[in-house]
């Protein structure tokens, strides 16, 4: 699957839904934060953000080795938008400006409401889950096909001017490149497909991540349920709203995972930190640590990178002045047990610029100063 999301390690997770699904009541268990969760449609008006921890046993065994003066944990940066309505992308309820606070995260937990309650309005009138699934899904290709259109038709008259006066610049040629790209995209939206699931070259790939569509954005799918519906699916793994949820995004988001969950039950914090850490993984996000009597660290890089592009999430210099780094998995440093303070640091490998960085990895990196 094409990784469409930013080359950063700082990214962000949207809390997505229809308007009265349980979105804030979420974000509030995800973040211990407070925010308004009233049974009112659009009672979140502005996106409300947390930075959470993201749970690692290995940086907490690290820390009760080290015993540190100073633990820095690995953290994750959760969105509370609004919800959604029918015709969002035209503008009705606050439309516009919920997709505008969409655009602006890297990955999608999409909540959906599984469970009856005449007390909780829907701004649909009933409760229906695979509804809503598709509501959603056709707002944002909806949304996407508005702007892609309307860039396709800016880009086509700006190259022939281009061309007109043989304009070679880079400037040129990346604008050609990216409008190759947007006339695929605008094929692909006509025919209601999200732009996530389809082939793309790596030189495509770099033009989509400048873009930023909605339907390049990875999803996770909460269903919330009733507290007594959940205790059911937790014992039985049976739910009737369950099949035919699994069905509609096994067809229409065939590499998302789907979490059963319910806002009303509250002693679920493993159940939480299986959400915090699906959203960190779809992120295409690793850890590394550093350790030490004064710091225990664990630091956020992306998949697949390699060690001076990992030291620059330290500090810029370090991939300037990269030298070596020297490396052990956690696997390795837990096999050395209780002693491990006594020897651990002879039992480093020494790795090059070329090494890419696993996740896990303990790292000491030798760098040259620059004045």
């Amino acid at each position: 699957m094409a990784q469409l999301t930013r080359l950063s390690s700082s990214l962000k997770m949207g809390i997505v839904g229809m308007a009265n699904v349980g979105k804030s009541s979420t974000f509030n268990m995800l973040s211990k934060q407070s925010v308004p969760a009233e049974n009112f449609p659009f009672c979140t008006i502005d996106p409300n953000q947390a930075v959470v921890k993201v749970p690692d046993p290995r940086f907490d065994y690290l820390c009760q080795i080290f015993k540190p003066k100073s633990q820095v944990f690995s953290t994750l940066s959760i969105i509370d938008i609004a919800g959604l309505v029918k015709g969002a992308s035209e503008g009705y309820g606050l439309g516009n400006e919920f997709l505008a606070h969409i655009q602006a995260v890297d990955g999608l937990y999409q909540v959906v409401r599984a469970f009856e309650k005449e007390k909780i309005v829907h701004t649909e009138g009933t409760m229906d889950p695979i509804r809503d699934l598709q509501i959603i899904s056709e707002e944002l290709m909806a949304k996407d096909y508005q702007f892609v259109s309307k860039r396709v038709d800016e880009y086509s008259k700006k190259i022939k001017k281009y061309e007109a006066n043989k304009n070679v610049s880079v400037e040129a040629r990346d604008m050609v490149e990216q409008y190759k790209v947007l006339q695929k995209c605008d094929e692909l939206l006509k025919k209601k497909q999200w732009v996530r699931y389809q082939k793309w070259t790596d030189l495509e790939q770099i033009q989509l991540r400048k873009i930023q569509l909605l339907t390049a954005k990875p999803s996770i799918y909460l269903i919330n349920l009733s507290k007594e519906d959940h205790d059911a699916y937790v014992a039985k793994k049976q739910n009737k709203y369950a099949k035919p949820i699994e069905q509609w995004v096994s067809k229409n988001s065939p590499d998302s995972k789907i979490v059963y969950y319910s806002v009303e039950n509250q002693d679920q914090q493993q159940l939480l930190d299986q959400m915090i850490i699906a959203g960190y993984d779809l992120l295409n996000l690793i850890r590394f640590f550093t350790v030490g009597s004064d710091e225990v660290r664990s630091w956020t890089i992306k998949k697949n990178i390699k060690a001076p592009q990992a030291a620059a999430a330290i500090h810029s210099d370090f991939e300037k002045g990269f030298v070596n780094a020297e490396v052990m998995s956690f696997d390795k440093f837990k096999k050395l047990g209780d002693n491990a303070l006594d020897n651990y640091e002879k039992k480093f490998s020494k790795e090059g610029k070329d090494y890419i960085v696993k996740d896990g990895d303990i790292i000491h990196f030798k760098t040259k100063s620059f004045k």
